[in-house]
């Protein structure tokens, strides 16, 4: 039996929320922005930089203009290039994979592992080359990946490690953060990350002090200073108007995570209360890492996923597919010599994977909301339209 439809849409992200609290703090500090008419980089984005440091617990902070930028810094500082080979996970965003193309070098795709949906380590060693320079592991939806395995076969490979931790700011594995896991580790500023900006922004971190010089030169073009140019970098600098807002939203950050994590254990109350353990997986979370749930996402099994995003999608409750298509079997990666079949682990999670809202802000109406929701999908698009019998 349906539950009544509820009188007001849950969003799958609602960034005015998060906004309306600090909006005069925000105004205030864009302001002065303004006032001093230094937009790009300058004291803001140095400010920025050390309190990120900080926060990751990181020796250097290098702000550049977006996470993908990111990436391509740190792969550029390592000198990856034409000829060499990055193994990395085909479930991800398709900035980490096109980093690795757009510096000339081929990316080397291994399959994940189907609780965290992060690159599987058993596998990674068996992927390795002649040609092998560096791992690039994802902290898929704010949970990292297992980091201890993959810096044994690094080490023992010689091989660097950069870290997608581009949905990962806070997150946690064995008591460190994410960035500063690997050689290099690479963040996102986007608006819908945990920590997002008014606009594009990035930030690389690193405890090497050579590579942290090499890759604040190679945002402004490989310039080392009176237009003296020793190496051709980048056009990828850090907005102050960004650095600013950043600033602001970052003493916020903790308590933001926080109230993700409280919504996921609200969402696993739900899904007890609901019974729909037999119809939707719930996200695996790990003892040993701080997961801080930049995506909520749940498994559809049994072919069911489209349907039931549509039953939400058409009740105002919202959710979303990240991601639908593996990297391995894009049109663009065809050259690579991918077959359907390769990665089953990375394919299967593409048709099965449903992010559902996670953000702060939600009220325990808009998760009940979404769970009721959930149970009627059950009911109508699972369970074949028979009655969906709630757990006692």
């Amino acid at each position: 039996m349906a539950h009544p439809a509820s009188s007001q849409p849950v969003p799958l992200i609602d960034l005015a929320a998060q906004y309306a609290p600090i909006a005069d703090e925000v105004m205030e500090t864009v302001t002065e922005v303004f006032s001093s008419q230094n937009f790009v980089l300058g004291d803001e984005v140095s400010a920025l930089e050390d309190e990120i440091a900080t926060y990751v617990d990181a020796r250097y902070a290098i702000g550049c203009a977006s996470g993908t930028d990111a990436l391509i810094l740190a792969l550029m500082a390592l000198d990856i290039g034409p000829g060499d080979e990055v193994i990395t996970s085909p479930f991800t965003f398709f900035a980490t994979a096109s980093s690795i193309h757009r510096v000339g070098a081929k990316p080397v795709f291994v399959d994940i592992k189907p609780e965290t949906f992060n690159l599987d380590p058993e596998k990674v060693e068996a992927a390795i080359t002649e040609n092998t320079k560096a791992i690039m592991p994802v902290h898929i939806f704010g949970q990292c990946a297992e980091m201890d395995p993959l810096w044994r076969i690094a080490v023992k490979h010689g091989l660097q490690i950069v870290e997608d931790a581009a949905q990962a700011i806070g997150a946690k594995y064995r008591g460190r953060c994410a960035g500063v896991l690997g050689t290099i580790g690479c963040f996102s500023f986007f608006p819908t990350k945990n920590l997002g900006g008014a606009g594009d922004g990035g930030m690389i971190t690193t405890d090497d002090k050579d590579l942290a010089k090499r890759m604040m030169r190679l945002r402004v073009h490989g310039d080392v200073g009176g237009y003296e140019h020793i190496e051709v970098g980048l056009n990828s600098r850090l907005d102050a108007l960004q650095a600013a807002v950043l600033r602001i939203k970052l003493r916020h950050l903790e308590g933001w995570s926080t109230g993700r994590r409280t919504n996921s254990e609200k969402y696993r109350e739900l899904f007890d209360q609901y019974g729909l353990d037999g119809y939707l997986e719930r996200p695996e979370i790990y003892a040993d890492r701080k997961h801080v749930f930049n995506q909520y996402t749940v498994r559809v099994p049994n072919g069911h996923r489209d349907g039931v995003v549509q039953y939400l999608r058409d009740r105002q409750v919202g959710c979303g597919v990240y991601y639908p298509k593996p990297l391995h079997l894009q049109t663009c990666f065809e050259y690579l010599g991918y077959q359907a079949g390769d990665l089953p682990e990375a394919e299967k999670a593409c048709l099965e994977v449903m992010s559902l809202p996670i953000f702060a802000e939600l009220t325990d109406s808009q998760l009940e909301t979404v769970a009721q929701t959930l149970c009627d999908a059950a009911a109508e698009v699972i369970n074949g339209g028979q009655e969906f019998r709630k757990a006692a």
